[in-house]
């Protein structure tokens, strides 16, 4: 892939290579990168990684191209107190929380990128939403646009402001839908279906509905009417789901909320 062409010549530095960043490393590796140009630093490395070409916990190459921090927030002061200089390097992070001027004091001079991708991107179905500090340039932008697209979809964010709200909503979304899933099979399983075929049904549904909100031309409002006839089943289900008061949409504004409170929490270093 031309996009990698750069990162192939000078090398890219990967370090956590959990789901998410292993996740990343397996759309990188498909698009283009060479495993030989691949530095990753994890002490806990999964056997999966071993034997691939790669470079496991060597020295970092001189000026690496990129380097990609895809560790946990709690670990992020560790990471970066082992890093050297590295001025002349495109640093992208994908922690929710660890500001732009966190990594400005650690890279002083260097353009970083914060991403922040989801889970489904272990499945190349994420999307992740990223901004760059005052010292990237439109390259790095798409360099770093190039690489998350391995893994999903990508949307660039207007200020940095945004990015605990992208965290309360699409990185821990998954866990909501997921929470959904387990939420309808219990319900269907209350009005006498088996457990296997309550969750089958919930998984497909959810899974189904979700595609279909994806590419359809429809917004999901539109989507949502058309699937309901007056005074019939659906509507009887809206009508709880719905409810001002007590229903999804209060309820979801709250959960929002508070995932998006714990990332500015994260950001001031809160434990």
């Amino acid at each position: 892939m031309s996009d990698f062409t750069e990162i192939n010549r000078r090398s890219l530095v990967l370090v956590g290579c959990g789901r998410m960043g292993g996740a990343m490393l397996t759309g990188w590796l498909a698009g283009g990168l060479e495993p030989g140009a691949v530095t990753v630093l994890d002490p806990k490395l999964a056997p999966e990684w071993q034997d691939r070409g790669l470079r496991v916990n060597a020295d970092l190459p001189d000026s690496p191209a990129v380097l990609v921090l895809a560790v946990k927030p709690q670990m992020m002061g560790d990471a970066l107190g082992a890093m050297p200089d590295l001025s002349d390097t495109l640093v992208i992070s994908v922690a929710a929380g660890t500001t732009l001027a966190t990594f400005e004091a650690a890279f002083p001079g260097a353009p970083i990128v914060r991403v922040m991708p989801n889970t489904p991107a272990a499945i190349g179905q994420g999307i992740s939403a990223m901004i760059g500090n005052g010292a990237t340039t439109p390259a790095h932008l798409d360099l770093t646009e190039a690489l998350m697209r391995a893994v999903g979809r990508v949307v660039r964010l207007e200020s940095e402001d945004q990015m605990d709200a992208v965290t309360g909503l699409s990185a821990s979304g998954p866990a909501y839908v997921f929470h959904m899933i387990e939420a309808m099979a219990a319900a269907g399983e209350a009005q006498g279906l088996s457990p296997a075929l309550a969750l089958e049904l919930a998984r497909m549904t959810v899974a189904g509905a979700g595609a279909l909100a994806v590419h359809a031309d429809e917004d999901p409002a539109v989507l949502r009417q058309n699937v309901t006839s007056p005074n019939g089943t659906t509507a009887a289900g809206l009508a709880v789901l719905m409810d001002a008061d007590h229903g999804l949409p209060p309820l979801m504004a709250r959960t929002v909320a508070a995932a998006t409170e714990r990332g500015r929490e994260l950001g001031r270093g809160a434990a």
